[in-house]
């Protein structure tokens, strides 16, 4: 199985307080998710974040529909947190948030790896489109979370 990484990271105007609890808050992942993956949390609100706390999703990907399940694996309030895939389209899912303060201001990093099903069919599909189509899913996610994060405080 070979794993890919993902690293994304970007520096927001405000307190890291007020930031990490933007993204401690599952609703917020809607808000920041590309429109075409019709992303929708399914467990309710409000969920109490935690190590081994599981959110559950709906979503479209590659216009299939799917179900995905999420579970806390490290929780550090301020500090970082990790989400690792318990079902859904992957063979291995671990998405690290990390936080950093810089004077009012908060770094965010996220490193996903991943690792893709069905042996060479799936070193096809990343090649294709899985890598470029995540880069897209992330690079939304930046841009709509200083959109919210930072709009907000204005």
């Amino acid at each position: 199985m070979r794993i890919h990484r993902l690293e994304r990271s970007q520096e927001l105007q405000r307190p890291l307080d007020e930031v990490f609890a933007f993204y401690a808050d599952a609703a917020n992942l809607e808000a920041i998710t590309p429109p075409f993956l019709r992303f929708r949390v399914l467990t309710p609100a409000p969920i109490a974040m935690r190590p081994g706390a599981r959110i559950d999703y709906a979503l479209s990907l590659f216009g299939i529909p799917m179900r995905w399940r999420t579970r806390i694996a490290v929780w550090e309030p301020g500090v970082r947190f990790v989400d690792e895939q318990e079902r859904g389209p992957y063979a291995l899912w671990r998405h690290t948030h990390a936080f950093e303060a810089r004077g009012d201001a908060t770094v965010v990093r996220d490193l996903v790896e991943y690792a893709l099903p069905l042996g060479p069919l799936g070193t096809l599909a990343h090649v294709l489109f899985v890598r470029r189509a995540l880069r897209a899913i992330f690079d939304h996610r930046r841009e709509a979370t200083r959109r919210l994060v930072e709009g907000a405080a204005r």
